[in-house]
């Protein structure tokens, strides 16, 4: 424990640091002092939402060295599987790539789809910059193993625009903002122009509309300008409100401003953006001014509806549970994508059940290994 001598000369140095950049809180309270003047009030629709939702690598992984098996798996707010696979940091990328397609060159998988829509062929590491052969049993970072998982979010996001018979108008609720870097080169816009054209092709075939949303549950700008916001009452409103977020306030929170520039912000000459697929909007979907505000990314050719759009996800989000105010339609994606409890332990299970076949005369070894303590330290909690 810190003795309280240290406290007083820790409180000091503290005191110390917030005068000294308190100008910043007053930087930033003049930047949010016009955004009370675009706050607007959210009208409630009504339409039919679904949410796409990936595993998450922490949630699913099991833990089995030298394996490190993960699962990569998509399913939706109604609990529709749209693939599962496993796979280990080890696994060939060659042979990954290779599979998404059949003997004829023709795409499988909702990847092997997305690899064929942007003309990369099987090879997975041109599909992506952070993906690499590792033919030579080197040892990889597993981070990879992340990249292919968003990929794979995102390819099941085109596939079911593209195939999906929706029966009326519908939201798709994406996990995160509509803003991606593990695309390589220029195919992130490329992409996001396949789902513009299949919402588009929707349209023209059915007479459905689809809307597209990306929701986080944090953001640095949110981050940034949350105390600047309250102690200005921005969006302190006592109705569902949501205001869109200046491009020189998202291009103020991030390190790399691109990450933050869509197409509705042209540069002369500059670069084409090729990270965003969305404008960001700040949303309270309760009525007390003390509701959480969530940063949400509307697809950006759909900008000029937001008031529509975010009136649509307002009657999915006021009863959010267990999140309040949070879209209800990702809550339940969420709940079908975690694998956890008893659906954990037969997966946990089928890998000793794998081992034990390849170990065939050396199974008891692993039997008596499943009842070590591989962690003795933490005997000292």
């Amino acid at each position: 424990m810190i003795d309280p001598s240290s406290h007083e000369i820790l409180k000091q140095e503290i005191q110390n640091r917030i005068q000294d950049d308190y100008r910043l809180l007053q930087k930033l309270r003049e930047e949010v002092r016009p955004l009370r003047t675009q706050v607007r009030r959210i009208q409630p629709r009504e339409t039919t939402s679904i949410s796409l939702v990936g595993t998450d690598g922490g949630n699913n992984r099991v833990q089995f060295d030298p394996f490190l098996i993960q699962l990569v798996r998509v399913v939706d707010s109604s609990n529709n599987e749209y693939c599962l696979e496993a796979i280990t940091p080890s696994t060939r990328v060659r042979n990954l790539g290779n599979v998404q397609f059949d003997s004829d060159g023709n795409p499988l998988t909702p990847v092997g789809k997305l690899m064929d829509a942007l003309e990369v062929g099987a090879d997975l590491t041109k599909l992506s910059h952070m993906i690499r052969l590792n033919d030579d049993d080197r040892p990889t970072s597993p981070s990879w193993v992340q990249v292919y998982r968003e990929l794979m979010e995102w390819a099941v996001l085109l596939s079911v625009i593209r195939d999906k018979d929706f029966g009326t108008d519908t939201m798709i609720v994406c996990d995160g903002l509509l803003r991606s870097k593990v695309f390589a080169l220029d195919l992130f816009p490329k992409y996001l122009k396949q789902v513009h054209e299949a919402i588009n092709q929707k349209w023209i075939d059915s007479r459905r509309r689809i809307f597209l949303v990306g929701v986080a549950k944090h953001s640095k700008v949110l981050d940034r300008y949350r105390l600047a916001m309250a102690l200005e009452n921005v969006l302190k409103t006592e109705y569902p409100a949501y205001l869109p977020v200046p491009q020189p306030l998202e291009e103020a929170a991030y390190v790399w401003s691109e990450y933050a520039r869509g197409d509705d912000e042209e540069i002369p000459g500059g670069e084409i953006n090729k990270f965003v697929g969305g404008k960001m909007h700040l949303v309270k979907f309760g009525s007390r001014p003390s509701d959480p505000v969530w940063p949400v990314d509307i697809f950006l050719p759909q900008r000029q509806q937001a008031q529509e759009i975010l009136g649509c996800l307002l009657a999915d989000s006021v009863d959010g549970f267990p999140i309040p105010f949070y879209p209800r339609c990702l809550q339940r994606a969420h709940e079908n994508a975690a694998l956890v409890d008893f659906d954990f332990d037969v997966l946990q299970d089928q890998v000793l059940s794998g081992l034990r076949d390849v170990l065939a005369g050396e199974a008891s070894t692993l039997d008596a290994f499943q009842f070590q303590d591989v962690d003795t330290t933490g005997r000292r909690y």
